[in-house]
């Protein structure tokens, strides 16, 4: 019906029919798992049987911020209210209290000046009180020079008056100005998914920027929840792990000029470690991801979370290329953003994996990614399972099978063991430094 108005393209509802159709039936299970951080990225946390109440009205300007607009407005108008009707109860008393309100022949001769010229009621006290406060000034009613007590309680009342409008615009400003405004525009997928990159098995979620001002400084950081139990039988609810994201310069921070797939590689070290396809669905966990960043057109710190659980998380599948070059210029197809397509990959663990190809428990953090190191020259190493006329890689115990090696000296082929390559190699060293 959305494609048939023209809301929808026809490729994305049917691209998001065969992605529904592929989903494992896991998803679609009644049981809905609690979790912490909604899709939406608000916290899902309820905070019960809190006594000490008063501490929200010592911060009273945080907490009209937080509080919805419907009793931001309820309480703004409360206190206009309160207000003028407090200084129009003075007002009145002010005028009865001097005989203002006594009445007067209008032929007979003039009594004395009152405070506050026609106030005759408290309706008429009401409406001084109105003028005075929001500086309307109609000319009709005005304080005198006789009542030095009438020229305190107006500039009383004026103050206050000032003070509640700051604290409105105040509040209406920061309200609309919060930080997760901005990320209303910043997407992500609504599933996650795990396929092999570079021969490891990867975590992915794609991020994407629906606005063209950029987000400066941006960083992702991801953090596993999960139930443990220590050594000692203790319990621990809510167990904090942080992931790497895989990225060449060892940090967290992306260029988000357009969508992003952001990767965490399965390895050694990592909570996802000893994940595995048939374990996934009865792991009790929570991804969870933080995007944070400077809002580029106004300066203001901004951050986007979401979550992805054990249901949302898609098992050998791949997100589809979404960037194309058309006129000079690189086009996103945001109607396939978070479609995936099915692909080839073990069922296993990543822990599985390398005890499948031989990878040593006990290894360096050189090794981490199931390949040994070798003497590749001096001071230098290279990767075992690449060598220079070889384009296949080869695990590292291939290497050592091999009693013998080959090197190239003048142009003759000689095998020698490699044991002796370090250990002449080393020799030239020492004896080049005692030269």
């Amino acid at each position: 019906m959305l494609a048939r108005k023209g809301l929808l393209p026809d490729g994305f509802l049917l691209t998001r029919l065969a992605e529904d159709q592929n989903q494992p039936n896991r998803s679609r299970s009644r049981f809905q798992r609690a979790r912490f951080i909604t899709k939406t990225g608000s916290c899902n946390v309820a905070h019960k049987n809190i006594r000490e109440q008063g501490r929200f009205l010592q911060d009273v300007f945080t907490t009209m911020v937080d509080l919805k607009w419907q009793h931001s407005f309820l309480i703004f108008t409360s206190a206009f209210l309160c207000s003028w009707m407090l200084f129009a109860m003075i007002w009145w008393l002010l005028a009865f209290a001097h005989g203002d309100l006594e009445p007067r022949d209008p032929n007979g001769e003039p009594g004395p000046v009152p405070c506050v010229t026609a106030i005759h009621s408290f309706t008429s006290a009401f409406l001084f009180s109105i003028e005075v406060q929001v500086t309307i000034g109609f000319g009709g009613r005005m304080v005198t020079e006789e009542c030095p007590l009438a020229i305190t309680v107006l500039i009383v009342q004026n103050i206050l008056g000032l003070i509640i409008n700051a604290v409105m615009l105040g509040c209406v400003f920061m309200k609309t100005a919060q930080a997760n405004r901005r990320a209303e525009t910043l997407i992500f997928s609504r599933n996650a998914v795990i396929a092999p990159r570079n021969g490891r098995p990867t975590f992915m979620f794609r991020v994407g920027d629906l606005r063209k001002s950029m987000i400066i400084s941006a960083t992702v950081q991801l953090q596993v929840i999960r139930r443990t139990v220590t050594a000692e039988g203790e319990v621990i609810p809510v167990c904090q792990l942080d992931i790497q994201v895989e990225n060449p310069l060892r940090s967290n921070g992306i260029f988000l000029v357009s969508p992003l797939i952001i990767s965490h590689t399965m390895e050694r070290g990592s909570p996802l470690y000893e994940l595995s396809a048939q374990s996934l669905a009865s792991e009790d966990l929570e991804i969870i991801v933080i995007l944070e960043g400077v809002v580029e057109t106004t300066g203001i710190t901004m951050q986007a979370r979401t979550s992805y659980t054990p249901e949302e998380i898609l098992w050998g599948r791949r997100f589809v290329s979404i960037i194309t070059e058309e006129d000079g210029r690189y086009c996103v197809d945001y109607s396939k953003f978070g479609n995936t397509v099915p692909i080839r990959m073990s069922s296993l663990s990543a822990k599985e994996l390398d005890q499948t190809r031989g990878v040593q428990e006990g290894g360096s953090d050189a090794n981490l990614q199931g390949w040994g190191l070798v003497r590749a020259g001096r001071g230098g190493f290279r990767r075992g399972g690449r060598t220079c006329d070889s384009s296949a890689p080869q695990p590292w115990y291939a290497q050592s099978e091999k009693a013998e090696g080959e090197v190239e000296l003048k142009g003759q082929k000689k095998k020698v063991q490699l044991e002796v390559i370090g250990r002449q190699i080393e020799e030239d060293g020492l004896g080049e430094l005692s030269e």
